[in-house]
């Protein structure tokens, strides 16, 4: 999927989910396959850099303005304990609403739009994985694994460092 300038609702499959299905983006991180609801999603965009800020979490990024709004970014492997994306023009923000503030998550690729039914979804297994306390639930898709992004717990605790 080339998605170097995609916002939501531009395509003709990314209509809002129905009553027993949810539509949700999916994006990779080295081999493993994520997802969050298309809903959340308000624009795609080639990485391009940004503005690093001083005092924040090594998964923050820094910040970009987008079309006025100031959006941090966060490096989604980081988050997840496994270092700094060496991101390159080929990587990709995925700019999602977190309640009323922006956030943008920085990812290897964006791959599929996915129509899921909600009786598929599974609860995460429990463990010592970091993994499992930023997801919401697992989906297979196509002979995958798909871990769907729990996005309040993968900006909580970093409001104070990018208000």
């Amino acid at each position: 999927m080339d998605v170097a300038e995609y916002r939501y609702g531009d395509a003709d499959g990314a209509a809002q989910a129905t009553g027993d299905t949810m539509q949700l983006i999916a994006f990779s991180i080295g081999e493993q396959v994520y997802a969050v609801e298309i809903t959340t999603v308000r624009e795609i965009r080639a990485w391009s850099g940004a503005t690093p800020l001083p005092r924040t979490r090594e998964f923050v990024r820094g910040v970009i303005n987008l079309r006025g709004t100031i959006v941090p970014i966060f490096d989604l492997r980081a988050r997840f304990g496994a270092g700094l994306t060496d991101a390159t023009k080929n990587h990709v923000v995925i700019v999602m609403s977190v309640g009323e503030k922006w956030v943008g998550m920085l990812v290897d690729a964006v791959s599929d739009i996915l129509t899921i039914p909600q009786n598929e979804i599974h609860a995460v297994p429990e463990g010592e994985s970091m993994d499992s306390d930023l997801l919401k639930g697992i989906v297979t898709h196509d002979e995958k694994m798909v871990g769907l992004i729990d996005l309040p717990a993968i900006v909580a605790g970093v409001k104070a460092e990018v208000a």
